[in-house]
């Protein structure tokens, strides 16, 4: 007899079946809709998980004016948004953006400055050390727009001023901010890659840090050999900002990785770093109490760290909802269902072919969007899931095929979230110190996440790090 599967509750329920005007046709509109919004506000550079809110709404709408019966198709919504999976994500990210928020109040920015200039670092070298302070950043944090918001406007005129090559170093942060985007356990892709594809979140950590380092590893190389070039200059006022107490903080990222890959869930792992980061920051003396929770002195203030941690996230939490219902209208009117069999009959009938598909179709997701983590809930429910099922693969191999895809071209192309806040804070930095400004396309040179995809692909082609759900001795035979 096989174990109960104790996450049987993370799926969309397939059972429904709604009917909607033109067919397939008809339940494809809310995506189109969706997607074409998405797309117009990337373009013009409105991008963002608040500003696609109308997007997801008009969707639904859509999708109402098409449905043959309102009250079935209402039901139909009302299941997406209610579907367990996407509770798991909600609660991660609410205690994720104040786990977050703690990171930085506590000085880790700061630290991480310390550590790049007294190591005497100068040119590539110090490229080298911006990337690592961006990967750490990262991984404490979870958020890649948060990481070069704060590293961009000290460690780009400091880097500058200590001979790097302005786009390299530009391009450096924003590869550590991928970085910790793609392997954090409190990352929005990783939670998202994780809990769509019942994976734990021990098991997609573990089997996501080779890949993640082995593209980190090529990305450190490449930094530092192309990473210098530039004129060592005094450093301006940017040395007030430099305080070694900062990196006390990692001390809390470090509870919440041990606690994550030891099995806990991740809810208990990110209290007990929310907990921990709030404990050292008063320690410190960076954080006081009064500033993480305390009742306002008139309607409307500021509640502290805490309110402004989940604040952060709420417009991720409220578009994530909105796809989740949409999805769920997709697999109901049976168009996920005839992708998924057109994907198996032409470009998936081996386990290589399944992988590649899983990539493809993530990859296609992410670049019209401007925010990874919704591509992974458009795609990882009703395709990847489904379609890595069929093939045996292990929930962890799915999630970091997705996570992995899904962090690749999106840190290259202008148009999304993480480039347009990273090169919107390396033009204040640039023009605040009269430094030269690298285009925004510079970030086509990103090298984690070209590397991250060559590594990707190798795994595929190799098979090295793929498992499976049950082992291939023991199951029907798989064409690999």
């Amino acid at each position: 007899m096989s174990a109960p599967d104790k996450n049987k509750d993370f799926e969309f329920d397939t059972s429904k079946k709604l009917d909607m005007y033109g067919g397939i046709l008809g339940g494809l509109i809310p995506l189109f809709v969706l997607i074409g919004i998405l797309i117009w506000l990337s373009v013009a550079e409105r991008g963002g998980t608040q500003a696609f809110w109308a997007g997801g709404w008009l969707a639904i709408v859509a999708g109402l004016m098409l449905a043959k019966n309102k009250f079935e198709y209402s039901q139909s919504v009302l299941r997406g948004l209610g579907d367990k999976n996407g509770i798991v994500i909600i609660t991660a990210w609410l205690f994720a953006g104040v786990f977050g928020k703690l990171m930085v109040a506590g000085g880790l920015v700061e630290g991480l400055l310390w550590f790049g200039t007294k190591a005497g670092a100068t040119g590539s070298v110090f490229t080298l050390i911006a990337f690592i302070a961006a990967c750490l950043f990262a991984l404490g944090t979870g958020s890649s727009t948060g990481t070069v918001l704060s590293l961009i406007p000290v460690m780009y005129p400091a880097g500058v001023y200590l001979g790097a090559d302005p786009a390299m170093l530009g391009v450096g942060i924003l590869a550590g901010a991928a970085f910790g985007d793609n392997l954090a356990p409190i990352s929005d892709t990783t939670i998202v890659s994780a809990y769509t594809q019942e994976a734990t979140m021990k098991d997609v950590v573990r089997s996501r840090f080779p890949l993640a380092m082995a593209a980190a590893t090529i990305s450190a190389i490449i930094l530092l050999i192309f990473g210098g070039g530039g004129t060592v200059a005094s450093l301006p006022e940017i040395a007030a900002k430099i305080d070694p107490l900062g990196l006390v903080m990692l001390v809390s990222l470090g509870i919440v990785v041990v606690l994550a890959l030891n099995g806990r869930h991740i809810i208990e792992s990110l209290i007990w770093g929310n907990i921990s980061a709030a404990f050292f920051g008063v320690l410190i003396g960076k954080v006081q109490i009064s500033t993480l929770f305390h009742i306002p002195a008139k309607r409307g203030e500021s509640t502290g760290l805490i309110e402004q941690g989940i604040s952060g996230v709420t417009g991720a939490i409220i578009f994530a909802l909105l796809v989740l219902a949409i999805t769920q209208v997709l697999v109901e009117s049976g168009v996920m269902d005839r992708i998924l069999k057109s994907a198996e009959k032409t470009i998936a009938k081996t386990v290589k072919q399944a992988e590649l598909s899983i990539i493809g179709v993530t990859i296609l997701a992410s670049i019209p969007i401007a925010a990874n983590a919704p591509a992974e809930l458009l795609v990882g429910p009703s395709f990847v899931k489904p379609i890595g099922k069929k093939f045996n693969l292990a929930p962890a191999r799915r999630a970091n095929l997705m996570d992995c895809a899904v962090c690749s071209i999106f840190f290259t192309v202008p148009w999304h979230i993480a480039v347009i806040v990273w090169y919107s804070a390396m033009s204040t930095a640039a023009q605040a110190y009269s430094l030269p400004l690298p285009s925004i396309w510079s970030a086509m040179m990103n090298p984690y996440n070209w590397s991250l995809l060559a590594v990707l692909i190798f795994s595929v082609m190799t098979g090295w790090n793929r498992k499976f759900e049950v082992p291939v001795a023991d199951s029907t035979k798989v064409k690999s």
